[in-house]
């Protein structure tokens, strides 16, 4: 049955094949969601990044260069639960495109569909980095990827109902490699649920969800904030007898305090790519969770 949407999904993109026209401009936030767009989108989308998989999503330069971007494009895709607040707000507005401005079909906040976690009670920045809208790293748990998938193919489809039938078959054959890879990176990491672990930021509320992993601290002492040595030191003590497996940070982040920690606890440091581009093997989406678990697999090495 799923061997035969996947045909009957390339005879539809096969038929559809004509002389090339004007092309969907979209201006992705962020490498993950680019990539996304490429898988959906294919030869009837152009995609522009904003941020690469080596810059922090929350501090990004609103440069003229992205304002440009944004002044072109017909659809913005971005994460969305303030992750961007500090710089995407300054582009939509300067960039002076009514079409892509939020509430319009040309803007696609990826977190306004999936489960958020981590949304606070109240907000007090004096506690750090938060996000009123919850955590914003939906990007950890690929399942929040299907459900994206399924709004962008429908988002391209009003943009583009010219192309609508093969916004829709390129969705089914992504949707049915997807899953199956999620079956098989769960299955993968079945021995590591409960594992105690230990992060730098908390970039990875949604992966430690999706794995059944033990967060047994964060090294920031609250979110955003870089720790101290004698924050450091304490952490250390609070470990004991009982040491993490491994500690994460993200390719993004500055690794020294994991790196501090990982040495004097004698634990392995793993930095995962985060996004695509984070490492040289995460070139795509597919690509970027086989990095990720055969990362933490290794880390039990």
């Amino acid at each position: 049955m799923k061997t035969s949407i996947i045909a009957t999904a390339i005879v539809i993109l096969l038929a559809a094949a004509e002389p090339a026209a004007a092309k969907v401009t979209i201006f992705a936030c962020e490498p993950e969601w680019g990539a996304l767009a490429e898988e959906i989108g294919g030869d009837d989308v152009s995609v522009r990044n904003a941020t690469n998989a080596m810059q922090d999503p929350h501090f990004v330069a609103a440069r003229p260069s992205l304002i440009g971007r944004v002044r072109s494009a017909d659809l913005v895709f971005c994460t969305g639960a303030q992750l961007e607040i500090g710089w995407l707000p300054v582009l939509l507005r300067q960039s002076g495109n009514a079409k892509v401005q939020p509430g319009t079909p040309g803007y696609l906040a990826a977190a306004n569909y999936v489960r958020k976690l981590e949304i606070p009670t109240s907000v007090d920045r004096a506690l750090g980095d938060i996000h009123p809208e919850g955590n914003p790293h939906i990007i950890g748990n690929p399942h929040n990827v299907s459900l994206v998938a399924i709004q962008l193919a429908q988002r391209l489809e009003a943009l583009d109902p010219d192309n609508a039938e093969k916004y829709s078959a390129r969705l089914a054959v992504f949707s049915q490699r997807w899953e199956a890879a999620i079956a098989r990176w769960e299955g993968e990491m079945a021995p590591l649920r409960g594992i105690p672990i230990v992060v730098q930021h908390k970039t990875w509320v949604y992966l430690t969800d999706w794995l059944g992993l033990n967060v047994i601290t964060t090294l920031e002492p609250r979110p955003g904030i870089p720790p101290s040595t004698s924050h450091l030191r304490d952490v250390l003590a609070s470990l004991g007898d009982n040491p993490p497996k491994f500690i994460i940070n993200a390719a993004y982040e500055n690794d020294r305090p994991s790196k501090w920690l990982a040495k004097r606890a004698n634990v392995p440091e793993l930095t995962l790519p985060y996004t695509v581009g984070g490492s040289k093997e995460a070139k795509d989406l597919f690509a970027l969770f086989d990095a990720t678990i055969n990362l933490l697999l290794g880390g039990q090495s």
